[in-house]
């Protein structure tokens, strides 16, 4: 394997400088040696090495980005109905998002479900929710992205059965499995299984997606939780970036190409409000990514493209002013595409109070409308090239991310370095820090630390599960009923011995798709599963 390159050189900061999020000195004027600008290296057209610009070479002009905004929430028939309308509003693609419980492997009857079903995500227990889920969507035509990580495989297999019984073939499928393990340990905890076998998990999932399903992305490297859970915009970059070099390590170990996956791999980020900054991290992110797999990997220029999915930061609304938060995700839209983002998600207003109404939501899904055929953004790639300015903080943030990828490196990489608490430690002493100077009044917030209005407190009650619950775990038991009993346990025992495997063979995933056939339950896959990997539990 080629050597990483060189040591990165990142400027020290003198006290009392103007700073930006990551703590980037930013000067009064900027001017052309700013720049330093390179054409070849660095800011060749969009569609060439090494990307700076953009991954295609006329970018929105071609095609706009794809408005994919997330739903999902109570059961599945209520989340198909929010889909149908923001598909009739206009919207390009799905976005789905799932309960608790199916995240970490439970089914709705489960003990440890209770209060949970439905409430952050749709619950989907079986194949049969999932049918319910998608009715009406032609899946031969759009684009499906599901947020779902351990139990990712499960959802996948159940979207190809949908599939499958409608008489869509693999290859019409497309869409995205988010199925990134590794910010689950650092930033969300939605883990089941320990990371080797998780890890040879992902291998297989990138192995059976190459063979069987070649226009569906077997991961989306996820940025926007680490950024979430208050990492700074280089910090995004650089443990976003040290995951990927993990995932792409284990995949080659367990006997793939790099270039026979890697043009599918995916990322996922976040848009802050800090326009400049945000801008400047997606081309970084671009030119960082390109040369790791160039130098790193000896991959094609065409498995060197980074291609990514944006929302609206999340952990920047707010509870007080919430309309405020509109011109916040109106600036956080035009980072993205300014960005160069392959598709985007709007958050509703309402976000910070509760799951977004009808109305948030579509409001949200016009932002983008707006920006994409009212500001004159999508007229020309990368409009914003040749900036002093921008040019000189992108190359700050992508040396400042790779310093930080080397010391990763140098703990022997992701995975060892989230063992280790590295990650962990880095992201919450920035959060700790972000939350002093907002207390302190040096980074402002409208209508929380500034400009407030006490008359402007909103509350919402909260919403009544209950009969959700009810109605959910009753049909998970008539499933139990009503199913070929045999053909679950034999399926399930297919799985159960395939699965105790050493993790380098594992070939699991048209046995997932058999149990899933038979009408086996996301819980009864992951218990069957985590007999042969067990639980993880965090050290300390």
């Amino acid at each position: 394997m080629p050597p990483a390159p060189g040591p990165a050189r990142v400027k020290k900061h003198e006290p009392g400088e103007k700073l930006s999020p990551s703590g980037v000195p930013i000067k009064t004027v900027y001017r052309p040696e700013d720049a330093e600008l390179s054409y070849v290296d660095e800011l060749a057209d969009p569609g060439q090495w090494p990307f700076t610009r953009g991954v295609q070479a006329s970018m929105y002009r071609g095609r706009l980005w794809t408005m994919r905004q997330y739903a999902g929430f109570g059961g599945a028939k209520t989340t198909n109905e929010r889909f149908r309308m923001l598909l009739d509003a206009g919207q390009t693609g799905l976005s789905v998002a799932f309960d608790l419980p199916t995240q970490m492997g439970l089914d709705s009857d489960s003990p440890r479900s209770l209060g949970e079903v439905g409430r952050a995500g749709v619950a989907i227990d079986s194949v049969e929710d999932m049918h319910v889920l998608l009715d009406g969507i032609p899946l031969d035509k759009v684009s499906t992205s599901m947020t779902i990580n351990a139990t990712a495989a499960t959802l996948l297999a159940m979207y190809i059965v949908v599939a499958e019984e409608r008489g869509i073939a693999r290859d019409k499928l497309s869409g995205t499995i988010q199925n990134d393990i590794l910010k689950e340990y650092i930033a969300r905890g939605t883990y089941i299984y320990p990371p080797e076998p998780s890890l040879a998990m992902i291998a297989e999932v990138f192995r059976f997606c190459a063979d069987e399903v070649p226009n569906w992305n077997p991961i989306s490297i996820s940025g926007y939780h680490i950024r979430e859970a208050g990492a700074t915009a280089v910090q995004e970059l650089a443990f976003t970036l040290s995951n990927t070099i993990e995932y792409i390590t284990r995949a080659i170990g367990a006997g793939l190409a790099v270039d026979s996956f890697a043009p599918r791999l995916s990322f996922f980020f976040a848009a802050h409000s800090d326009l400049f900054e945000e801008v400047a991290k997606f081309r970084a992110a671009r030119r960082l990514y390109a040369r790791i797999m160039r130098d790193r990997f000896n991959a094609k220029e065409s498995s060197a493209k980074l291609r990514f999915h944006t929302q609206t930061g999340g952990v920047t609304l707010t509870a007080q002013q919430p309309l405020n938060n509109v011109v916040r995700v109106a600036i956080q839209s035009l980072a993205a595409t300014l960005g160069g983002t392959q598709s985007l998600h709007t958050n509703g207003y309402d976000e910070a109070l509760a799951l977004p109404t009808a109305e948030a939501a579509k409001l949200a899904l016009r932002t983008q409308q707006i920006v994409a055929y009212e500001s004159g953004i999508t007229n020309t790639a990368d409009p914003l090239a040749g900036s002093y300015f921008v040019e000189n903080l992108t190359r700050e943030l992508e040396q400042r991310a790779l310093a930080l990828i080397e010391k990763i490196d140098a703990l022997g990489g992701a995975e060892k370095a989230i063992a280790a608490g590295f990650f962990q430690e880095q992201i919450a002493r920035s959060a700790y820090e972000h939350q002093l100077r907002v207390e302190a009044g040096v980074c402002v917030i409208v209508g929380v630390n500034r400009f407030t209005d006490p008359e402007d407190q909103q509350s919402v009650p909260a919403p009544d599960y209950s009969a959700l619950e009810k109605a959910q775990v009753k049909s998970v038991k008539a499933l139990r009923k009503k199913r070929d009993s045999a053909a679950v346990t034999r399926t399930l025992g297919a799985l159960r011995d395939a699965s105790a495997a050493k993790t380098s063979q594992l070939h699991l995933m048209p046995l997932i798709i058999d149990a899933v056939r038979a009408r086996a339950t996301v819980g009864e896959i992951a218990e069957t599963l985590a007999g042969n990997w067990g639980y993880y539990r965090p050290a300390g």
